[in-house]
This record gives structure tokens, C-alpha cells and sequence, in this order.
């Protein structure tokens, strides 16, 4: 018991630390004012200051969680690559957190791909992973297109991307986050960049790129140098929305109107706190996302593999379970690497309520 106490107040000092050298990172890099090298968000600024840290301290001091993390193993399917290959139909298959293998209209796409097992700068600090992903690096097939939304370190994985790079057709990306890419060894003709509201097709998809309401940073310098946002995929078999990270705001509404309606989003549900709910979304706010990008099924990403927050590990999918029934939308929680049909989902298990 002493040695379980003990390890409860250690992993506390060590979330306080990461914490308050996270923010106190983005506060120092709020002296930097060109605003032409800085990306701004449509609706609002956010900022940190000496006295947000301080609260965000006191507050993981002071919360009491019954299960921070999965006191059971986290149930995982193996993904079939025969099946994967073979499969006609679009289909999805979480591989935790925000990362998504996507089959449509026959092309692989590959979202914020996260394979460590840490979402950290460094392996051996840092948010460790609650189960291993379901396909490995090297089993997976060429891939043709990896999306991703933006440059935090539990979206944008260096080894994953570095690991991944032969075996993938084509990279689209926010403003400014190729340079990263590059540094790391992805050939510049397989990278495209985009601003909020433009779109490419690549084969007979269209990636469109559209704005969020968050941030961007990897260091001490580089806060909001790269841009941000959720991605709409269209293609001949589905139409489906990626929101990245973002906090409630009314361009999701103007998303629908421009893109949608959707067969399918992946909305962000998890790592929310009233004292950053300008940058993450509170379960209400994902399901209100969902119906404001006109939405027929929702899938919760951005959560059950992770401790980013202060919340229980499962209560993002609790919450948003309850509050789909309440209005009427139809929610999808697969386990992770399990088949999702996309046209056609199939009612899901609660499948944390039974480990």
C-alpha cells in the first residue's frame, strides 16, 4: 500500500512538471509578436499566463481520479492485412488515440499516425501508451496518403513518420509543417501543404483542409509557427471529417456548409479541463461538432490510449455515450483495430465497461 501511495505521488510530481514545463514553454514564446511567422485561430486568442499555470498545477495536485489510466488490459484486434487488402468496401480501423487506417475507394490514407510509445520529445518521459497499436510499422501496406493535422507530438510522431516514409505515396500536411518532414527525410515531391480552405486531389479523393480552433508548437520557439485544422475526405464511396484538435467554435457549422454532409466523422472526445476548454472540446461540445458538420455517424478519436488530462481514461466515451443517446446520434466506439464498415456501421460494444 505505501508503495502504491508512493507511486501515486510520483506520477502526480511528474504530471505537474510535464505541465508546468508545457505551458511555461508557450508563455515565454508569447514575446514573439511577427505576425507574419505566427498563426492565429479565426474566433479567438489563446494565450497562458504565470497565473493559468499555477492553477493548472494546483489542479493536478488536487484531483483525486478512481482510474487515470486502465487498471485492465485494453482490448486490441489484430488487423488482418489479407482482409485489408482484399476488402472492396470503405472501411476504418482505430489504431489509438487520433491515428485511423482508412481504406476508400481502394486508396490507403493514414491519419496523424502515432506509433511510440510515448506522445513526448523524449521515450522515456511522458504520456505512455495503455496498449500497443494493431498493426506494426512494418506490416502495414504501401499507404497512399498520410494526413495530418497538426504538429504536437501525440499527432505528429518523428520515429513513426521516419519508419513510415518508403512505405508512403504522399503526405499532406498544414502550412510550414513540411519543413519538419523534410528535416526528417520525406522527399519534398511527396509532401503538400495546405492553408485553411484549400483542397487537392490526390487519385480520386479530395483532401480539403479546414480550420480548428487550437495551437501548434514542439519546443521553446516555434509556438503557432505552423498552421493547424481538420481535414474533409471526399471520395467516390464516402465522405468523411478528421477533426484534428480543436476547441468548440462556430466554424464547424461553416465546415458542414462548405463540405459536408459527412457518411462518418472522427471527432475529438477526450483530454478536456475547463482551464483549456478554448483548445479541447468537452463531450457535449464533440457531439454538438458532429451535428454542426452535418454528421450521420460519429466515432470519438483522441482518447483510451493516452493520459493527457484529468479526467478518468474512460470517461470521454462514457459521457459521449450518454449524451449521442440523449440526442440521437448515432455513435460508434469499436475497439481498437476492429472493422468499421462506413457506409454501413454496425452497432458497437461498450467494450471498457467490460474489462
Amino acid at each position: 500500500m505505501k508503495k502504491e501511495r508512493t507511486l501515486i505521488i510520483n506520477k502526480k510530481i511528474a504530471l505537474i512538471g510535464v505541465t508546468v514545463m508545457a505551458f511555461t514553454f508557450s508563455y515565454f514564446q508569447q514575446g514573439e509578436k511577427d505576425s507574419q511567422t505566427r498563426f492565429k485561430n479565426s474566433e479567438m486568442e489563446y494565450t497562458t499566463s504565470a497565473s493559468n499555470i499555477w492553477d493548472i498545477a494546483k489542479a493536478y495536485i488536487s484531483t483525486t481520479r478512481v482510474e487515470a489510466t486502465p487498471k485492465n488490459t485494453v482490448p486490441v484486434q489484430a488487423i488482418s492485412i489479407d482482409d485489408l487488402m482484399q476488402e472492396k468496401e470503405a472501411v476504418l480501423y482505430r489504431l489509438g488515440h487520433s491515428s485511423v487506417l482508412i481504406k476508400l475507394d481502394g486508396q490507403l490514407i493514414l491519419t496523424d499516425p502515432v506509433f511510440s510509445d510515448r506522445a513526448s520529445p523524449v521515450q522515456w518521459a511522458g504520456p505512455k501508451r495503455f496498449h500497443a497499436a494493431p498493426i506494426s510499422i512494418s506490416d502495414l501496406p504501401t499507404i497512399q496518403v498520410v494526413a495530418i493535422s497538426h504538429d504536437h507530438y501525440d499527432h505528429l510522431d518523428k520515429h513513426a513518420v521516419k519508419q513510415l516514409n518508403d512505405k508512403v505515396e504522399h503526405f499532406v500536411v498544414p502550412l510550414r509543417v513540411g519543413k519538419l518532414l523534410k528535416k526528417w527525410g520525406v522527399e519534398e515531391n511527396k509532401i503538400t501543404e495546405f492553408d485553411w480552405w484549400q483542397s487537392h486531389t490526390i487519385g480520386h479523393i479530395e483532401f480539403s483542409f479546414a480550420p480548428t480552433q487550437h495551437f501548434s508548437g514542439r519546443g521553446l520557439t516555434d509556438k503557432n509557427s505552423t498552421l493547424w485544422g481538420s481535414w474533409a475526405i471526399k471520395g467516390k464511396q464516402a465522405n468523411l471529417f478528421f477533426s484534428g484538435d480543436s476547441g468548440y467554435f462556430s466554424g464547424f457549422k461553416e465546415i458542414g456548409d462548405k463540405y459536408g454532409p459527412f457518411d462518418l466523422t472522427m471527432i475529438e472526445t477526450g483530454a478536456y479541463n475547463e482551464l483549456w476548454s478554448d483548445i479541447h472540446m468537452f463531450p457535449s461540445q464533440s457531439v454538438q461538432a458532429h451535428l454542426d458538420v452535418k454528421g450521420q455517424t460519429m466515432m470519438p478519436i483522441h482518447n483510451s490510449t493516452f493520459d493527457l488530462a484529468l479526467h478518468d481514461w474512460q470517461d470521454p466515451l462514457e459521457q459521449v455515450s450518454a449524451i449521442s443517446t440523449e440526442k440521437k446520434v448515432r455513435l460508434i466506439t469499436p475497439i481498437i483495430g476492429e472493422k468499421i464498415m462506413i457506409t454501413d456501421p454496425k452497432i458497437t460494444s461498450h467494450w471498457w465497461r467490460e474489462m
